[in-house]
């Protein structure tokens, strides 16, 4: 049985992917040099780009389910290493690990300065990608990422402003598993480790979206339970869907790799949804195509075994 038939849902055929990595951007303010990886389509032109940002000490090559499956379907993926990578190993004490959150909005934003350069240096990629359809996508630690870069507003735990650090270059977000609101329903342990959680404000997101949120992810981050990572959806104001993967925890059946030891809720099925609403969602929105998103809509409106799509 495909994945297509699997889930109900229709999609392309895939086409073949180069992927390039690592390419080097020189960031003395960080302390380290930025690596980042494309994948995109071997043909194509007017590729739009994904913007991916991993979770909390992942990495460049991991995601390959989502990244994979996107690039082999018109977009080029665009993925860097964060700071916060277990591949770095930054000690308890460097002064950097507070402002961690920020320097992956600026790993971002360098990456959107440096795309002449970078796309120069995958061979046969340059002059293929379209710069004004670019979308920030990102799981976990990462949805904050990509939600800061249209407007989520994070209080800063150092010097308690909230700051606007949106670009205007991103048009819209794909949001997977990410944290909620903070609060007096953050946990005593996100409040110590994590400390830019505390006040996240998603009502200045005007950006269209979409919100991917498994209804068993139980983190250990609030006291609310699943419903938590749906805030970005139910916080934020109109123009955003929300995708709710039926039995999904944190890793949603298996996106962060193929075989990764780390996914509690091994589930190809259960994947193959997460990539093809996105897949429809990201041609959706760059205007490629509406009819997979349509069809996504009505197959997962209510009572579909694998989960439920609804907008606002």
């Amino acid at each position: 049985m495909s994945t297509y038939q699997a889930t109900g849902l229709t999609g392309p055929e895939p086409t073949p992917t180069v992927a390039v990595r690592p390419l080097v951007l020189p960031a003395p303010q960080r302390g380290e040099d930025l690596h980042v990886r494309i994948t995109a389509p071997v043909t194509g032109t007017r590729l739009p780009i994904v913007l991916f940002a991993h979770g909390f000490g992942s990495h460049l090559d991991a995601y390959a389910p989502l990244v994979d499956h996107w690039a082999s379907h018109g977009f080029a993926v665009i993925q860097a290493t964060h700071l916060d990578s277990r591949r770095l190993g930054l000690a308890a004490d460097d002064p950097r690990r507070p402002h961690l959150w920020r320097h992956r909005v600026e790993d971002m934003k360098r990456i959107l300065d440096e795309l002449g350069d970078l796309e120069a240096s995958v061979p046969g990629l340059a002059g293929r990608t379209d710069h004004s359809r670019i979308v920030a996508a990102g799981h976990s630690f990462g949805g904050q990422t990509a939600g800061i870069l249209v407007g989520l507003r994070v209080k800063d735990p150092q010097t308690g402003t909230a700051e606007d650090l949106s670009d205007s270059r991103v048009m819209a977000s794909v949001q997977l598993a990410t944290a909620g609101a903070g609060g007096d329903e953050l946990a005593p342990f996100a409040h110590e480790n994590f400390p830019w959680l505390r006040d996240q404000d998603f009502s200045r997101i005007t950006a269209a979206g979409l919100v991917v949120a498994g209804d068993k992810d139980d983190l250990p981050l609030s006291t609310r339970g699943p419903a938590w990572t749906s805030d970005p959806y139910t916080l934020s104001r109109g123009n955003k869907s929300l995708l709710t993967v039926h039995g999904g925890e944190h890793l949603l059946g298996g996106i962060s790799g193929y075989q990764s030891a780390e996914t509690t809720d091994e589930d190809p099925d259960r994947v193959a949804l997460v990539q093809q609403v996105t897949l429809a969602y990201l041609r959706h929105v760059t205007g490629i195509d509406h009819t997979d998103w349509e069809r996504a809509r009505q197959v997962l409106a209510a009572g579909h075994p694998l989960g439920t799509l609804e907008s606002k």
